[in-house]
């Protein structure tokens, strides 16, 4: 039988040989990472690799994403469908098996990392998800949730702010079933860390309220088992594991940073092999290693146990496990659509002008009244985002009940949490702050997009109309950078009637979304039944006076209204003008090509579009014929209104431009 080293070095040389195969990965840390990795995997890891995907198994998270040649090779030899030749396609065009570990790509990877700490700070986010739904669905006799949440991680992840920001929240929360092994291997692309990390990792770790084990040996087996089974003996503070190792271990570049992002090259990989006393070829692992490795039949059973458990809760507890079945399958509640229809009436029938963070806020309050799956929260700004309601209740770390959380100010710390709670399953997590601060999130943004994480991101205070807090607290760059994510839908409403629309969009879509909403008041805009059906398409005909208009008005937000005053200057004046509202710039792009030509006819040439933020997403709808008025400079602290009429968003400025675009030759 195969000893735990032998065990361990098959994950070393399957790392060694594919970095060395692809000419390019990270070879030192899987090398030095091998021995927590089968310590946690084969002796404490809870899962089923013929069921990637069973709700109720243990979550694993790489946060030291460029050690992904680690967790492919625990996948391969487990058994999951990773095979050798997906090893040996490690980096390549089309594998499952990136540089970096992709969630959605490859079976039994459980988040996207590689971004350092992001991992971590994610990883709180889906123990959070585990604290909740058991504490909403276990019964006294039965338990259906009960899964804890493992997270390797490097000194890097824990030098990055935002491993800080969730960690601390970690121990507020009391999130007893989250364990960290940390990889305190000493060094970094730069080198020794001891000239840029000294800190006392164990005194601050425990200052968050964590149990704090170690540092032990990372390269003994059995200290590494007793540690484990110490981190899941505490119920209530999360635990880090200091595992002290050493980087490319075995090989002669062993404790550099020469290991660290390089292959080690033949003469290297040569003194690796001797030095494990392993005989074989590149990619060769022996039948005996396979067979203590593979985990399907322990995955097997500890799925088919779970389903006989939930088979006898579901006739215990059979409402209880209809709900349970719809949250794990993503599925809106039944009166979802009525709930929508009535908001839609409300916003009609009261012609309500208010902020559209308040018409936002209006919506929460249905929607949280019958959708429990919708975990809210704010970075200190919930009474300004308004992403609280009469329906959500604070989390509270003693009982797990609660669908609100208090984030504090840790805007990035926060995006991540909500990253982990959407991959978890079981939520829908939104999070507000203020537009100017999605820059502080933004990498986690951006991860959400990469792996279609359904988040809701209430972004409020959209523009210069922030007025007296100045241009520290103006966005303008921040919508465009924002629509420039791939895969990220932005919501600009500018009404009530809008924001609603907005919201369904984001409760049904399955990816990230992003409202953008107003401080200040806007003024609800009656419109046709034809516009009020378009609106889910993006971009619509506000008002119109002909099929082939003159010119087109193009607005957004809180300018839709501005513009509508201009219009009906123009129209009063004479001129054949179309006012466009485009609430949602990329669901207008997935339209078809007929629908969009219908909106912007391509023979109306003269257009002009209005927001207030940074113009360059609007030339390719205005053209060369067209112009934008928007704001490519920061804003000035004054009231918001007269910031506005300073930079020419002003009904007189609109209608100036039109005119010069109307009476200039074609």
């Amino acid at each position: 039988m195969p000893t735990r080293q032998q065990l361990a070095d098959a994950l070393r040389v399957l790392a060694i040989d594919a970095i060395e195969k692809a000419k390019s990965g990270h070879p030192g840390a899987p090398m030095g990472m091998a021995d927590m990795a089968e310590a946690l995997w084969r002796h404490a890891y809870k899962h089923s690799p013929t069921h990637p995907d069973w709700f109720d198994r243990d979550r694993f998270v790489l946060s030291n994403g460029h050690a992904s040649m680690l967790l492919y090779g625990l996948l391969h030899l487990s058994g999951y469908a990773v095979s050798i030749e997906d090893i040996k396609n490690f980096r390549q065009l089309g594998a499952n098996t990136p540089g970096h570990p992709e969630y959605g790509v490859t079976p039994g990877v459980d988040f996207t990392t590689g971004p350092l700490g992001q991992g971590l700070a994610s990883a709180v986010g889906m123990a959070l998800a585990e604290r909740s739904l058991a504490a909403t669905f276990n019964q006294d006799d039965c338990d259906i949730i009960d899964h804890y949440t493992y997270c390797f991680c490097g000194d890097g992840c824990l030098m990055e702010g935002v491993a800080s920001e969730a960690c601390s929240l970690a121990g507020v929360w009391q999130l007893g079933k989250l364990i960290v092994l940390y990889d305190a291997n000493g060094i970094s692309i730069d080198g020794e860390i001891s000239a840029w990390f000294t800190e006392d990792v164990k005194g601050r770790y425990e200052s968050y309220q964590w149990q704090v084990i170690g540092p032990i040996d990372g390269h003994d087996p059995f200290k590494l088992d007793a540690a484990i089974k110490e981190a899941k003996a505490e119920k209530t503070k999360p635990s880090l594991i200091i595992c002290q190792t050493h980087i490319g271990l075995g090989s002669p570049q062993v404790d550099s940073a020469k290991c660290h992002g390089a292959p080690l090259g033949d003469e290297s990989i040569a003194s690796c092999r001797k030095s494990y006393g392993w005989q074989h070829q590149p990619f060769e692992i022996p039948a005996e290693i396979y067979a203590e490795w593979d985990a399907k039949a322990k995955g097997e059973e500890a799925y088919d146990a779970w389903q006989a458990k939930f088979a006898t809760y579901k006739s215990k507890y059979p409402t209880l496990a209809c709900e349970f079945e719809r949250r794990m399958r993503g599925e809106l509640p039944s009166d979802f659509g009525a709930t929508f229809n009535n908001l839609l009436e409300d916003f009609t029938q009261s012609h309500k002008d208010q902020a559209s963070r308040k018409s936002s806020q209006k919506c929460l309050e249905a929607f949280t009244q019958i959708m429990p799956e919708l975990m809210g929260g704010s970075a200190d700004l919930s009474g300004s985002v308004g992403t609280m309601t009469s329906h959500t209740q604070a989390f509270d770390p003693k009982t797990g009940h609660g669908n609100y959380l208090f984030y504090g100010v840790r805007e990035f710390g926060m995006a991540c949490i909500v990253n982990g709670l959407a991959i978890h399953g079981g939520f829908i997590p939104y999070a507000g702050t203020f537009l100017a601060f999605s820059d502080q999130a933004k990498n986690a943004l951006r991860l959400a997009a990469l792996m279609q994480a359904k988040t809701v991101w209430v972004f409020t205070h959209d523009s210069i109309g922030v007025g007296e807090d100045g241009p520290t607290h103006q966005p303008v760059e921040q919508i465009v950078a924002l629509r420039t994510i791939p895969g990220m839908t932005v919501w600009r409403p500018c009404d009530g009637y809008e924001t609603a629309w907005s919201w369904k969009f984001a409760l049904e879509h399955n990816g990230p979304t992003a409202l953008v909403l107003s401080r200040q008041t806007l003024p609800y805009i009656d419109r046709d039944d034809e516009a009020k059906a378009n609106i889910s398409k993006g971009a619509y005909i506000l008002r119109s006076v002909a099929a082939k208009p003159d010119l087109t008005l193009l607005a957004t937000g809180s300018e839709v209204s501005l513009a509508l005053k201009a219009w009906e200057e123009l129209v009063a004046k004479k001129y054949n003008v179309n006012l466009v509202s485009m609430p949602s710039v990329e669901i207008f792009a997935k339209q078809s090509q007929e629908y969009q030509d219908k909106v912007l006819p391509r023979d109306v040439r003269k257009r002009i579009a209005i927001e207030a933020a940074t113009s360059d997403c609007w030339w390719k709808y205005v053209g060369f014929d067209g112009a934008v008025l928007g704001l490519d400079r920061f804003g000035l602290s004054a009231k918001g209104g007269k910031v506005f009429e300073h930079f020419g968003f002003t009904v007189e400025h609109i209608v100036e431009m039109a005119l010069e675009l109307l009476q200039a030759k074609a």
